[in-house]
């Protein structure tokens, strides 16, 4: 099978192209295993926090983890898929099971927890092997390409909308608007129908994108918010919009961070962190901390009963390494789906 491998650590703006296209063997699923021949698959900063050495990959490793497939085959204790059946792997490849943590829930904070192109093997390949446990099923409505974003930047910006503990009529506000801040931004229309978005995207062509969706207002972050922010859900890999943001928190507010990592280079902005107006008068911070499959099964559920439609832009698998300069360069538009098969 052809494959997109991740062999080494290095910076993308100097080495456009980290990744290499090879031909490997097709792998075995075991007994409790799926084989999916991918269709398609999503494209995540995460991979560009793997390549550039801030989440710390197995590597050689295929990245990857918004795949969208077909059972090609199962072992033979899997039991609730058979072939044929699409199916989708998120970002959350295994769990143990049977921690205390597990057993309350939360999976995504379990010890060893592996993450899907990460600790191993992803869906930047024309086949990849899964747990049938850790696999999902795509409603009908979505193709491939619209079905794969929801799998983590859906997923993700699902659980980090729990985490804010917004209520209807709060003001809501977005930091960086790429693949998962749109689709919040769709949930939000839903779920908290006299909520008002404001959104914070230095990229003039994402405010613009952000209005069209039905924000009440977007620009700059270094723009003051027109109204008081109860809540804010950061996705951008920088520190300067977390200090900025928790200025615009109203007292009481809650930030909620969305990013696996932070780029080191901009941590200089820590040092502008004053508690009086960043911290006081009871504001939080709280992180995202990867997903759990209830988190992929109940937004699946949403997206499919409120007809969430991630906005897409397809790449040839071919132009993975280009897909990802794109995101690295902020050319951003939704979200962003190699086609495998």
């Amino acid at each position: 099978m052809k494959a997109q491998v991740l062999e080494r650590i290095s910076d993308l703006m100097k080495e456009p192209a980290p990744l290499r296209l090879i031909d490997c063997p097709v792998p075995v699923p075991g007994e409790y295993d799926i084989l999916i021949r991918v269709s398609a698959c999503g494209v995540c900063h995460t991979e560009i926090d793997e390549i550039e050495g801030r989440a710390p990959a197995r590597l050689p490793v295929i990245p990857g983890h918004q795949v969208v497939g077909r059972v090609e085959k199962k072992g033979p204790r899997v039991k609730r898929f058979e072939k044929g059946d699409r199916v989708g792997v998120a970002w959350i490849f295994s769990a143990c099971g049977h921690c205390e943590l597990c057993s309350r829930g939360l999976e995504n904070l379990c010890s060893k927890f592996r993450g899907t192109g990460m600790d191993a093997n992803g869906g930047y390949a024309e086949y990849m092997v899964v747990s049938g446990n850790f696999a999902h099923r795509i409603p009908d409505v979505f193709s491939d390409y619209e079905a794969a974003p929801l799998l983590c930047a859906g997923a993700i910006g699902y659980r980090s909308l729990l985490l804010t503990g917004l209520n209807n009529g709060n003001n809501l506000g977005l930091t960086g608007f790429g693949g998962s801040g749109h689709l919040v931004l769709k949930m939000v229309r839903f779920n908290f129908p006299d909520t008002k978005v404001f959104v914070f995207a230095r990229n003039p062509e994402e405010q613009s994108f952000a209005l069209e969706l039905g924000a009440h207002w977007a620009g700059d972050i270094s723009q003051s918010s027109p109204e008081p922010l109860q809540a804010i859900i950061d996705t951008t890999p920088a520190w300067s919009p977390v200090i900025a943001s928790m200025e615009k928190l109203s007292p009481g507010g809650r930030l909620v961070i969305n990013a696996i990592r932070k780029e080191k280079n901009d941590q200089a902005a820590l040092l502008d962190l004053d508690y009086s107006r960043h911290l006081w008068l009871e504001k939080e911070i709280k992180t995202v901390a990867n997903v759990t499959r209830n988190d992929v099964t109940q937004f699946l559920k949403l997206a499919d009963k409120i007809n969430i439609r991630p906005h897409v832009e397809i790449y040839p698998f071919q132009e993975a390494n280009c897909a990802l300069l794109d995101l690295k360069r902020k050319k951003i538009r939704g979200s962003k789906v190699l086609k495998i098969a």
